[in-house]
């Protein structure tokens, strides 16, 4: 096994990769006040953005299911890596050698499993570049890509490849470059042969599938000579880096554009993302060897944002097949936000073939969006009844009624509901939409729950990210104002410690009434408290963090380090005297409760109590009473 990673070589890391960008490789940020930015969590679903990512802290927090962390914790949580093969990863990116306490440096082979089958994916992948770039064998691939408008350039710029017809070319060339067979198995470039590993891929086109962070994860392969007796289409089986459910062909290079225009178009095949592309289409994504599912929605939805304004374009072939892959597609559009459209051409060509035939204008005039996907799927199921007849019209309203009631928007569905029955032929309108409402309504009796409870956050009426239904840890009442002043005092010792140090260092853990804010101001003082955090903020919240006794207090130093401070109406910033009031406010309520267990200790004492006793007590109630006074009339400069 390797050595520990060298602490300082952590922090590096920590330091060299900024954690917005490494997020935002995986979803859209926008700006969300206060310095943070927001998302949509990749970790649950969720309609609204919850998730916060602080740059000038490092840190993460979805405040909906409440994971939160560093640059590496989100690494290690998205792509379900150990803490060192997140270490690993980020110090590849930043150029950064690690070293080991253990073991000196680390030697390729000691890697994480995820780590070693991305570098056998990334070499691969150039091998076969280069074999079809060079290789004499690669004419008919070459051909391929010509037959339908792809020259070099293009093919270089999708990374498109060769695999040799031999048995096991690349499996003997990854071996020189040190896997063993049992990592070639796992990544699923070999499979087994009579005498050992072979090549899995022989005599055909690669292009190489990649991860939204953009590691080659799989292949898709497409046959090239008739003697090959194996699918028109193979693709890199499901293996610890590569499930077809959930990888986009071509995500890594639209990811930006989608999130920036607001648009993705979902194209069948690699050559029709490659002529998209070519054409100016540079959202076009496909899927690898199967349907569009709830996976791939995941991966669009963080990327748009779910806004109103969002569009989903989704081109199929006018064949049967493609007919039927739309109405699959239909059957998730309730889980967009966005408006999902369906663009079909009017000879049935793919955008491959269109770009051939018509060039680079007529893809993408294709892709502006045409028809809903909603109408589309309607006028499917409508076309197959007689319409002619009383009978037909009713069957008709009998299997698409449900669709209609499907979509959530209640004014949307009003609208389909009255072009269902112009559709239909039937005149009576109000018939069909009191219908799907109807069915609407039955729906939402057997499945929903009613509205959601407004909530209330700190005494306020709170329009911000969702609290968890069950939270973690000692339940808060968040309307309590002693609660409320508490957690002010913890965020501004987390994110502005220059504001409150040194006093806050002097502030007892019983001083903070709520347990799970006790256990921060714990972890804060187990860390060395909040002082050191004034020279170096990130690392400081680090140490915080790493103090904390459980996941749950983890989980609320992230928290509060993310969550933008409440600010007083008319204050603009947090600064100096709005930080005093917090730290005299929590230690007055302090002085207020011992003052109160001293009256009522002096009360039990009453007159018969040891005269020595009752002059201490009462001596230590007067003590308190004029600190309360001076901290009442000098605020912060009594602390």
């Amino acid at each position: 096994m390797a050595g520990r990673i060298n602490d300082e070589d952590v922090k590096a890391v920590r330091d060299a990769v900024p954690i917005d960008a490494v997020v935002s490789e995986y979803l859209q940020l926008r700006n969300a006040g206060g310095g943070n930015l927001k998302g949509l969590c990749p970790f649950h679903d969720e309609k609204s953005p919850s998730f916060q990512v602080s740059p000038s802290k490092g840190f993460f927090h979805c405040f909906g299911c409440q994971e939160g962390g560093d640059t590496i914790t989100f690494v290690m949580k998205i792509d379900h890596l150990s803490f060192s093969e997140a270490v690993e990863r980020l110090a590849g990116q930043a150029g950064i050698t690690l070293r080991y306490e253990e073991g000196g440096y680390n030697p390729s082979h000691q890697r994480g499993e995820r780590i070693r089958l991305v570098e056998a994916h990334k070499i691969a992948a150039d091998w076969y570049v280069e074999q079809l770039a060079t290789s004499p064998e690669a004419d008919a691939g070459r051909q391929f890509l010509a037959d339908r408008g792809f020259d070099q350039a293009a093919a270089q710029h999708f990374s498109v490849g060769y695999s040799p017809q031999g048995w096991d070319h690349l499996t003997r060339y990854l071996r020189g470059k040190g896997f063993t067979d049992k990592e070639l198995l796992l990544s699923g470039l070999s499979q087994e042969g009579r005498r050992g590993p072979i090549d899995r891929f022989r005599g055909r086109l690669m292009w190489p599938i990649r991860d939204i962070g953009g590691d080659v994860v799989g292949f898709g392969a497409r046959k090239l000579y008739e003697a090959d007796n194996g699918p028109k289409y193979l693709n890199t089986p499901d293996t610890a880096i590569y499930k077809k459910s959930q990888v986009l062909y071509g995500i890594d290079l639209a990811k930006k554009d989608i999130a920036k225009a607001s648009r993705a178009v979902v194209v069948e095949g690699y050559t029709d993302v490659m002529a998209c592309h070519l054409a100016g289409v540079t959202t076009a994504i496909a899927t690898c060897g199967t349907a569009f599912g709830g996976e791939h929605i995941k991966i669009l939805r963080r990327l748009l944002m779910d806004n109103g304004s969002a569009r989903v374009i989704f081109t199929f072939d006018g064949d049967a097949a493609g007919q039927k892959a739309a109405l699959r597609a239909f059957e998730d559009d309730q889980k967009f936000a966005a408006e999902t459209y369906i663009a079909i051409a009017p000879d049935g060509m793919d955008p491959c073939d269109l770009r051939l035939a018509k060039g680079d204008e007529a893809v993408a005039d294709l892709v502006e969006p045409r028809t809903p996907l909603f109408e589309f799927a309607l006028r499917q199921i409508v076309s197959r009844y007689d319409l002619d007849t009383p009978a037909g019209r009713a069957s008709a309203l009998d299997e698409a009624a449900p669709i209609v009631a499907r979509i959530k928007n209640s004014g949307a569905q009003h609208e389909v509901a009255v072009q269902l029955a112009g559709m239909l032929g039937i005149l009576d309108t109000q018939f069909v939409v009191k219908r799907v409402a109807q069915l609407a309504r039955w729906a939402r009796d057997r499945g929903g729950k009613g509205p959601a409870p407004e909530r209330h956050h700190q005494g306020q009426q709170y329009a911000g990210p969702p609290r968890p239904a069950t939270p973690r840890g000692p339940a808060l009442n968040l309307r309590n104002p002693v609660f409320a002043t508490e957690r002010e005092l913890l965020k501004l010792a987390l994110q502005r410690p220059e504001l409150v140090s040194p006093a806050f260092d002097a502030y007892g853990v019983d001083e903070f009434t709520a347990p799970p804010y006790a256990a921060v101001r714990q972890a804060i003082q187990d860390a060395g408290g909040a002082e050191p955090g004034v020279a170096d903020p990130q690392d400081y919240l680090v140490r915080v963090r790493e103090a904390a006794p459980d996941d749950a207090v983890r989980a609320m130093v992230t928290e509060l380090a993310v969550e933008a401070i409440l600010l007083h109406k008319g204050v603009k910033g947090a600064d100096e005297v709005y930080a005093g009031a917090q730290l005299v406010t929590v230690r007055r309520r302090a002085v207020e409760r011992r003052i109160r267990d001293i009256t009522g200790r002096l009360t039990r004492l009453g007159t018969h109590g040891d005269p020595a006793e009752l002059a201490a007590v009462q001596n230590e109630l007067w003590v308190l009473q004029q600190y309360d006074q001076t901290l009442r009339e000098h605020g912060a400069a009594a602390l």
